[in-house]
């Protein structure tokens, strides 16, 4: 498949050194693994190749199948969450939780400077904690299906929303090279800016997007 090429695809990626899966499309193998969780929306997730919207490995692989083929691909971690970096794992004053009236546990997940981490361990008035993807070092392998091809751009444009929000309840209309946008929560400017940038550069012909908030009584 060309880059740019809109499509849909089912996976699910499991951990090549415990089989444990990580993530997952397909209900049916939710279900059959133990894993099945009534609230999560399980089906084919829309991906534009060659934006990104998956770890390299799978995005090489991506690119030399066609609609409908199946494949089993292993992704080293180079082409996936890159090794792991003993620089990203930190020692931090527990002193720094105690001032936002955080009681820090190993395994609790935080944000700090923008960073997602975790914790290891919590000692001697020091929190350590872990600032590398929790893939990361990981040979992974994905079962892949490329479900079917997007090809009008009002379903583009919908399916770059679908992607960022996981939200399909938005309307969008396009005027010569003008798309209008309405969606039914509240996302931030930096969000629509990511969705705006993105629909600019892959979906053709469009110059100019609006989003449009609207209130009734």
């Amino acid at each position: 498949m060309k880059e740019g090429t809109f499509v849909r695809i089912d996976y699910v990626g499991r951990i090549v050194e415990s089989g444990n899966i990580f993530d997952l499309t397909r209900e049916d193998v939710a279900k059959k693994e133990g894993i099945f969780n009534p609230s999560f929306g399980y089906e084919p997730v829309p991906i534009i190749v060659g934006a990104n919207f998956v770890v390299r490995g799978l995005e090489k692989a991506l690119k030399q199948m066609k609609i409908g083929d199946k494949k089993k691909v292993k992704v080293e971690p180079n082409d996936a969450f890159g090794e792991r970096n003993s620089k990203l794992i930190k020692l931090i004053p527990l002193s720094e939780f105690n001032k936002q009236s955080m009681a820090p546990f190993p395994g609790m997940p935080i944000t700090l400077n923008n960073l997602n981490g975790r914790v290891l361990s919590v000692s001697g008035g020091r929190v350590k904690v872990d600032f590398n993807h929790p893939l990361a070092g990981k040979t992974l392998e994905y079962e892949i299906e490329i479900k079917e091809k997007i090809t009008k751009s009002t379903d583009k444009i919908k399916a770059i929303i679908e992607f960022f929000l996981k939200n399909k309840n938005v309307e969008v209309s396009i005027d010569k090279d003008t798309v209008e946008i309405k969606i039914k929560m509240d996302i931030t400017r930096r969000i629509k800016k990511t969705i705006a940038d993105t629909v600019l550069k892959w979906v053709k012909n469009i110059k100019l997007i609006r989003f449009i908030d609207e209130f009734a009584q």
